[in-house]
C-alpha cells in the first residue's frame, strides 16, 4: 500500500503486514493499533451486532428557504444526543480500538525470547500482556533472528503463522473471552523451553476509556443546509471564521487544529448556479497564522485567494460569481499550503443546477483528510505536525472528517431501511487519493467527478476521488444493518478511516439472510 519511512525499531504497532517504524518518541505512550489485519477486518466488516433502536439522527433532506444559509458550528465540547445514541448503537466488537501488541524474537541472557517493541512492553523481555474481558486483541509477531517461530496462546484457538526469516513477520488477532492468565509461547519444538513464553493477562471488566481534554472538532455529517429548491439566482452572504484549537484526535490524544467555523471540514456551503457569492473571512484574534479560502467553485486568480489573506484579528471580503453547477472543494492557500489543509481547512461547496438536484431522504456530508504527526500513529498526549513527513507523503493518520473514531464513536450516519441516502464526499488531502466505498452497499447513481451537469454514471461500487477533487453518490438502503464507510485502500483503515451508516429496520430478508437458500423468508 503505501510506504512510511525508514525502519528503525520494528513493526508499528496496527501498521498492517509490512510496516516498520521508528523508536517510540521520548515522554510518549504508544497505545495498540486502531484495526486488526485485513482478514479480521472483514469478519467485523460482516456482522458488527449494532442495537436495533429506533433513530432520527440527521434531519431527512428538505426544501430550504429560498435564501441559502450555511451550517454554524456546534459548541465544541458539548455531549449532544447523537453522542449518547451513538455509544448505544456501537458494535459488540469495536472496530475502533482493538488492543494491539508487536513481539520480535531475539536472544536475551542467553536464551531465545520474545521482545516487547512500542508501547508499555518497549524492550521488555517477555513481556506481560495486560487486556479487559471482551476486548480484541491483536499480536503480531516478528522474526528477529533468522529461526523458525512462532507465538501460540493457551486456551484460546489463536496462533499466528510461523515465520522463517530474519524480519518476517504474522499477524493474528482473537477475542480475549476468558479471563485470567494464559501463556503465550513459541510451539517450535524446543524453544519454549528455550525461554520463548509469556502470560497474557485477562482481566474482568472493560477498561476505561481514556478522555482528553480537546473540542469536539468533528462535523457531524447530518450538518449541512437543505435542498435550495426552486427560485431564482440571488447574492448569499457566506460567512467563514478561522479558528485554531487544541481537538480530540482520537481516545487520549489532542492536536492543534486550523478550522473553518471550529470544526473538520468547514460548513458545507449551498448555492445555485448564477448565484453570487459574498464570502467574509474573518481570522480569529487568538490565531497564530494568516490564513485564506481558495473555492475551486470560483473563476478567477487564486480562486478568491489573493483576496483573502488574513491576518489574525482581520476580516477580509471575496465575492464571486457560481458559473458552474457541480461539488467543490474549497481550502485555505497561505502557504505553506499543504499544512493548513491537513491542519483541518478544508470543506465543499456544491453549487446546484437550476431545478436542483434529485430529491432523497437523507443528505451526508463528509471528508477525507491526512494528518502527519512526529509521534505515531496511537500515541498519548498532544500531537505535533512534522512537515518533513507532509512533505514526503508520509502520514501518520487517515481520518475522516477530522479525527480517528468520528463516523464511528461520536458521529455515525443514520438512516432507515428504504431511505434513499446521499453523500457529499470530497478529499482535503492534502496528498492522498481515495478509493470511496460502503460496504454491503452499490451505488446507484455517481456524479463522477463532481460533475452535476453530466448524467450521473448507475451501478458503482467504488469512486475514485483525487485530493481537491470531490463526487456525489447516491444509493437505497434496502434492509436494516450496519454499513461501513471506508477508503478501499484499507491499510489506512489502520490508521483511523472507516464510518459506520447505521440502518434501523429487518435484517433478515429476501435481499440477505442468514443461513441457506430454503430458509428465505416468504
Amino acid at each position: 500500500m503505501f510506504d512510511r519511512g525508514t525502519s528503525k525499531a520494528g513493526w508499528r504497532e496496527g501498521s498492517g503486514l509490512s510496516r516498520f517504524a521508528e523508536e517510540p518518541t521520548a515522554g510518549k505512550v504508544r497505545r495498540g493499533s486502531w484495526v486488526v489485519a485485513l482478514a479480521a477486518v472483514l469478519g467485523l466488516f460482516v456482522a458488527p451486532a449494532f442495537a436495533q433502536e429506533h433513530h432520527q439522527h440527521g434531519a431527512a433532506a428538505q426544501p430550504a428557504q429560498a435564501e441559502a444559509t450555511v451550517a454554524q458550528a456546534d459548541n465544541a465540547t458539548a455531549e449532544t444526543p447523537a453522542d449518547k445514541e451513538a455509544a448505544k448503537a456501537a458494535p459488540s466488537t469495536s472496530y475502533h480500538t482493538p488492543t494491539t501488541f508487536t513481539l520480535r524474537t531475539g536472544i536475551a541472557g542467553g536464551r531465545m525470547v520474545y521482545i516487547g517493541v512500542g508501547g508499555d512492553i518497549d524492550g521488555k523481555v517477555n513481556p506481560t500482556l495486560m487486556v479487559h474481558e471482551g476486548e480484541l486483541v491483536q499480536v503480531n509477531l516478528i522474526n528477529g533472528e533468522g529461526a523458525e517461530h512462532d507465538v501460540v496462546i493457551d486456551q484460546y484457538a489463536a496462533r499466528s503463522s510461523i515465520v522463517v526469516g530474519k524480519n518476517a513477520s504474522s499477524t493474528f488477532s482473537f477475542t480475549a473471552s476468558k479471563v485470567g492468565e494464559f501463556a503465550y509461547f513459541c510451539s517450535i519444538a524446543g524453544h519454549r523451553q528455550a525461554g520463548m513464553e509469556g502470560l497474557i493477562q485477562v482481566m474482568a471488566g472493560p477498561r476505561e476509556t481514556m478522555s482528553s481534554e480537546g473540542a469536539d472538532i468533528v462535523r457531524d455529517p447530518a450538518d449541512l443546509p437543505g435542498p435550495i429548491g426552486q427560485r431564482m439566482p440571488q447574492v448569499v452572504r457566506v460567512d467563514l471564521e478561522t479558528v485554531e484549537l487544541v481537538g480530540k484526535l482520537d481516545d487520549g490524544s489532542t492536536y492543534t487544529y486550523w478550522t473553518f467555523n471550529s470544526k473538520v471540514p468547514g460548513p458545507l456551503v449551498r448555492v445555485r448556479v448564477g448565484d453570487t457569492v459574498e464570502v467574509h473571512l474573518k481570522n480569529a484574534s487568538d490565531s497564530v497564522m494568516a490564513h485564506s479560502v481558495d473555492f475551486h467553485a470560483a473563476t478567477g486568480p487564486g480562486g478568491g485567494a489573493h483576496a483573502t489573506q488574513t491576518d489574525p484579528g482581520n476580516a477580509t471580503v471575496v465575492t464571486f460569481k457560481a458559473l458552474k453547477p457541480g461539488i467543490y472543494v474549497y481550502h485555505c492557500a497561505t502557504p505553506s499550503v499543504a499544512h493548513h489543509i491537513t491542519s483541518g481547512m478544508y470543506g465543499l461547496i456544491l453549487v446546484e443546477p437550476e431545478g436542483g438536484l434529485p430529491q432523497v431522504d437523507r443528505e451526508f456530508y463528509v471528508m477525507q483528510g491526512e494528518l502527519y504527526t512526529v509521534e505515531p500513529f496511537g500515541s498519548q498526549g498532544e500531537m505535533e505536525m512534522d512537515y518533513d513527513k507532509l512533505i514526503s507523503e508520509r502520514p501518520e493518520y487517515f481520518v475522516f472528517n477530522g479525527a480517528v473514531g468520528s463516523l464511528t464513536k461520536s458521529h455515525p450516519l443514520y438512516a432507515n431501511a428504504g431511505e434513499t441516502v446521499r453523500i457529499f464526499f470530497g478529499v482535503g488531502g492534502p496528498n492522498f487519493t481515495s478509493s470511496v466505498h460502503v460496504i454491503g452497499e452499490i451505488f446507484d447513481s455517481v456524479y463522477s467527478m463532481g460533475s452535476v451537469i453530466s448524467p450521473p454514471v448507475n451501478g458503482v461500487q467504488t469512486v475514485t476521488v483525487p485530493p481537491g477533487g470531490a463526487t456525489i453518490v447516491d444509493f437505497k438502503v434496502d434492509r436494516g444493518g450496519s454499513y461501513v464507510l471506508v477508503d478501499h485502500a484499507l491499510s489506512r483503515a489502520e490508521r483511523g478511516l472507516a464510518g459506520y451508516l447505521v440502518v434501523d429496520g429487518p435484517e433478515n430478508d429476501n435481499v440477505m439472510h442468514s443461513g441457506p437458500a430454503s430458509e428465505m423468508p416468504e
